[in-house]
């Protein structure tokens, strides 16, 4: 089998605009998840799959990543921001836009920088190269809506969207997950604001070797809600929760429940109780204050009883 791909594309540069105040000064990527930026757990997906070095796009923000990674590194591996401006170029424009930072000879990974997955990479590896595909969907076949058809026979996808077979049912989710041949960059118009569901449909008319592999095994979140964040707390309670900074502080007095996190240097008053919250760095909780499923943003100060707030 061929080298694992060394380089992935993490796509950063959307507008969140479904979170509304969690995105307002944040890109939706880096909204703080167990107490780490959201991308990250996608760089330690990547890097267990062999990943030595990251591409981000950028845009919504984009001073937001460089505060975030100022060495230009995430845990010692390379990190390259390619800002898009002045208009977000979506999936398929913004590789076009860094291709000059891919590589030119060998796939690489594409990654939506906001899911939160384990699921096991490898089996599309292992894919990718069985197949000789040029680009690999990773699927499911659950959690969220369903919108490719794949032939499990030919490993080949046969619609997505039902924009080419309108009677027929998708049975399969794609993750926001592929491998990619760079060959895959010649198809991209330079300067285009294009997704990649366009280019995908003009491969399979075309007969082009589009691929796919339904892996259900492992999790697979899209953080596109405040419930969704919410919701994968909850599920990660048993790594640890409440998950608390050592550079916050919190009154002898305060009540930490369920699946909370709270983040650098953010502050809790006498007699407040927090329950499945997610405090942000530097957000202040003033004394006596409830809060309930709430999520307060860096640096933002609150007092009084709140239930499924974002503030």
């Amino acid at each position: 089998m061929r080298p694992q791909p060394a380089t992935a594309f993490v796509l950063g540069a959307g507008l969140g605009t479904r979170l509304k105040a969690l995105t307002a000064r944040l890109p939706k990527p880096l909204i703080p998840v167990c107490n780490s930026p959201l991308i990250t757990r996608a760089f330690s997906h990547l890097r267990a799959a062999g990943v030595q070095r990251f591409v981000i796009n950028t845009h919504w923000c984009a001073e937001a990543y460089v505060a975030a990674f100022p060495q230009n590194s995430w845990e010692d591996l390379p990190l390259t921001l390619n800002h898009e401006s002045p208009e977000v170029l979506e999936t398929a424009g913004g590789l076009k836009h860094a291709e000059a930072h891919l590589p030119k000879s060998q796939p690489f990974w594409v990654y939506n920088g906001d899911i939160l997955a384990t699921l096991p990479l490898e089996e599309a590896w292992e894919a990718h190269c069985r197949d000789k595909n040029e680009v690999t969907l990773v699927l499911r076949s659950k959690d969220g809506p369903l919108q490719v058809s794949f032939d499990p026979d030919t490993k080949r996808i046969a619609d997505l969207g039902r924009r080419l077979l309108p009677e027929r049912k998708p049975e399969y989710l794609f993750t926001g997950i592929y491998l990619v041949e760079p060959s895959f960059l010649q198809r991209i118009p330079p300067g285009a604001k294009l997704g990649v569901v366009p280019v995908f449909l003009d491969m399979i008319r075309t007969g082009a070797s589009l691929g796919g592999v339904v892996i259900d095994s492992g999790d697979w979140w899209d953080l596109g809600t405040r419930e969704q964040i919410l919701a994968v707390h909850q599920a990660r309670v048993a790594e640890g929760a409440p998950w608390i900074s050592p550079s916050a502080f919190i009154d002898s007095s305060a009540s930490i429940l369920g699946a909370t996190a709270i983040g650098n240097r953010a502050s809790i008053g006498a007699d407040a109780v927090l329950e499945d919250c997610v405090i942000w760095e530097g957000a202040v909780v003033a004394a006596g204050s409830k809060l309930r499923r709430c999520i307060l943003t860096a640096n933002a100060r609150v007092e009084g009883v709140h239930v499924d707030a974002d503030l």
